[in-house]
């Protein structure tokens, strides 16, 4: 068994309300790590059918992003986690430093920084002939300044262990039809270059996860049938795939890995 050194470290990870997705998954791999998480997420209220959230589906991704973050608490709660959970905004500069005044004041420090948080449109307006302002402003306010202020934060307020993990997509470089979130995204890998470059000197890592088509419950029967052609190793990720990445990124072994964009899509987009 791997012993990723772990135990009693502080992560903050964002967008963690999904008990799906890939934050709340990875929430549960730093607890049982022994590692002291805290949860932050803002709820998105999109229109979904109540009725559809027993099956995969936008209706049970919307309906698990518009909620609060009980459903992953109760997990937390049943492996004795040490957790916190905050609603917050963080493309707010001013929410964020309440973020990291309230986890210090909790537990002292910050050891891992998650940065999962992500919006996207859902009208259809991400393509050059139909993007509008407003669109871009709110896609890049939560995947690029929000990054960028928790980072920031993380940086003022560093102890002696620093590891910065960032989500992208695999399909960064190229997403035609979804121009702005990809571009966000896209952004966002060549922060993590920059700002690796910038605090190595602090010992502090800074590393992009990049997932191909994962099952955090937006992916339906029909939409499955549909890309699971596209991914070479014939299957959908899963969520768990993503968060053994991230302990491997966060742990005492990756010590010496800053500035990558690890891909973590069964071959898609490479």
């Amino acid at each position: 068994m791997v012993d990723y050194g772990l135990k009693d470290r502080v992560a903050i990870i964002t967008g963690a309300n999904n008990p799906w997705g890939i934050g709340a998954t990875t929430a549960l791999a730093f607890a049982r790590e022994g590692a002291k998480v805290v949860l932050i997420y803002k709820k998105v209220n999109r229109s979904f059918d109540e009725s559809k959230m027993d099956k995969n589906g936008v209706d049970r991704y919307y309906g698990a992003n518009a909620g609060n973050a009980e459903a992953v608490e109760s997990k937390l709660k049943e492996i004795n986690a040490d957790y916190h959970v905050l609603e917050s905004d963080i493309s707010n500069e001013d929410t964020v430093k309440e973020i990291y005044d309230t986890v210090l004041k909790k537990y002292g420090r910050v050891d891992i920084l998650l940065n999962n948080a992500a919006t996207d449109d859902e009208t259809g307006c991400d393509t050059i002939e139909t993007i509008t302002q407003d669109v871009i402003d709110d896609t890049f306010s939560v995947n690029v300044r929000g990054s960028i202020l928790m980072i920031r934060e993380f940086i003022k307020r560093r102890g002696e262990y620093g590891r910065i993990i960032n989500i992208s997509t695999d399909a960064a470089q190229i997403f035609a039809g979804q121009i702005t979130y990809g571009a966000s995204k896209a952004t966002l890998e060549a922060l993590t270059r920059s700002i690796a470059l910038e605090v190595a000197k602090y010992g502090i890592t800074v590393n992009c996860v990049a997932p191909g088509p994962t099952q955090t419950g937006w992916i339906d029967e029909e939409f499955e049938k549909d890309v699971i052609p596209l991914i070479p190793m014939g299957k959908l990720i899963q969520p768990e795939d993503i968060a053994e990445t991230i302990l491997f990124l966060a742990s005492k072994q990756a010590g010496m890995i800053t500035g990558q964009v690890i891909k973590v899509s069964g071959g898609k987009a490479l």
